[in-house]
């Protein structure tokens, strides 16, 4: 027997092996089985559950005011001139800075929150300030909690770059008036009190000034 037969006879032998091994893996196909599938039909599957839709609604928008209203179309101009812009984290510093800001002007700390003031409030904060210790009246004040903020308005200049955005906050504190000689003549330390205001911030978009100064009161 030659060298050549006896490697055809190994490698026989071997392929045999090999296809006795497969079928004890893989099992055998017996009865109707699906035929292949063409490569050329070989698809992805796409998950409904979550589907990104380009040139859709922004819901950092929408989720605060309605899509189609001129609110929104400023506020998406306010992202177009400065990208970083976002409103919830705007609601968020809103929230925290009219808690700071009411009970600075209820205790008389005008300095501590100038800043975030235009001249017209500072000036209105300065002489409601002043009237009290000029009566002799003390405020103690504390803030309990917020029950409401809401995007009321927002309006864009594109021109001068000028953004406003009005927020409805209805805020919860204790609030107590005393005279000169310390008797209670307004609230009580033990009574909650709703406050309801309608504060409008400004900023220019873009400005290396982080900071939105509060333009605007009322109720």
């Amino acid at each position: 027997m030659n060298g050549s037969l006896i490697q055809l006879l190994v490698l026989a032998g071997i392929a045999i092996f090999l296809v006795l091994k497969l079928r004890s893996v893989l099992g055998t196909r017996e009865g109707f089985e699906k035929p292949p599938v063409p490569l050329d039909d070989v698809r992805p599957r796409v998950r409904r559950d979550f589907e990104v839709i380009e040139g859709g609604p922004d819901r950092d928008i929408t989720d605060h005011v309605a899509e189609d209203s001129d609110a929104a179309k400023a506020l998406a101009a306010m992202k177009q001139a400065e990208p970083s812009f976002q409103v919830t984290p705007f609601l968020e510093g809103a929230r925290a800075a009219y808690e700071m800001i009411l009970i600075a002007f209820e205790k008389g700390e005008l300095d501590r929150i100038r800043p975030f003031l235009s001249d017209e409030v500072e000036a209105s904060f300065a002489e409601a300030i002043a009237g009290r210790e000029r009566d002799g009246l003390t405020v103690e004040a504390s803030f309990v909690g917020m029950k409401e903020l809401a995007l009321q308005d927002a309006t864009f200049n594109k021109d001068s770059r000028m953004a406003e955005i009005s927020v409805r906050f209805v805020g919860e504190q204790t609030y107590v008036v005393r005279n000169k000689a310390g008797e209670i003549v307004e609230g009580s330390p033990r009574e909650i009190k709703k406050s309801r205001d309608i504060w409008t911030f400004a900023r220019a978009m873009g400005s290396d000034d982080p900071n939105w100064q509060l333009v605007a009161t009322g109720d």
